[in-house]
This record gives C-alpha cells, structure tokens and sequence, in this order.
C-alpha cells in the first residue's frame, strides 16, 4: 500500500531496487566459488581422464590407493600393474593417480 502512494507522488519507495542489491552478494560469492572451485577441478578431472586414456604397456604408475607398479596388460576397464616380481594385481583404470617418472 506504501508503494502505490510512494509511486503516486513521483518519489522513489523506500527499500527500491532491494532485489537486485539482496542477490548481489550472493551472485558474487557463486563467481567466485565458479573460478577458484569449481573451474580448476574440472581442468583436473579432464586432465586425468587424458592420461588413463593415453596409459600404455610399461608406464610406471601410482595408484590411488598408493601402490607402485608398472603396467604389464592394458584392457578397457582395468589395468594389470607388476607391483613386485610375480606380483601381478589388477586395478580398475580410474584407480590410477599418476605416472611416476623415471628413478
């Protein structure tokens, strides 16, 4: 009702424009969560997902679960990693972390 009056006389209603104020904070706050969270976690899972899909034969890797081996058979889901002589175990390919380099 104090609107319409405010309106009628020609003069700005108190509290005008409070939307556009009240949700400015909060579209700062999600650009900013977008460019510091959630953009740089996207490069990393896309950059992980190129290096499962480039593993090859003989790549020296670290799973996540922290063991060492080097890759001995390549399949669509999973890898063969030779942690120890004649230990062979068979991880999914999600599960590899990183290549390790040479040491």
């Amino acid at each position: 009702m104090y609107a319409i009056a405010w309106a009628i006389d020609g003069q700005v209603a108190p509290g005008a424009g409070g939307m556009v104020t009240t949700l400015m904070p909060l579209i700062l706050i999600f650009v900013i969560f977008y460019f510091l969270l959630i953009l740089p976690q996207r490069r990393k899972q896309k950059e992980h997902r190129e290096m499962v899909r480039n593993l090859k034969r003989g790549d020296k890797i670290i799973t996540t679960g922290g063991l060492y081996g080097t890759i001995t058979k390549l399949k669509k889901s999973y890898v063969e990693i030779e942690a120890a002589n004649q230990v062979k175990l068979r991880i999914q390919r999600s599960c590899v972390s990183q290549l390790r380099g040479e040491e």
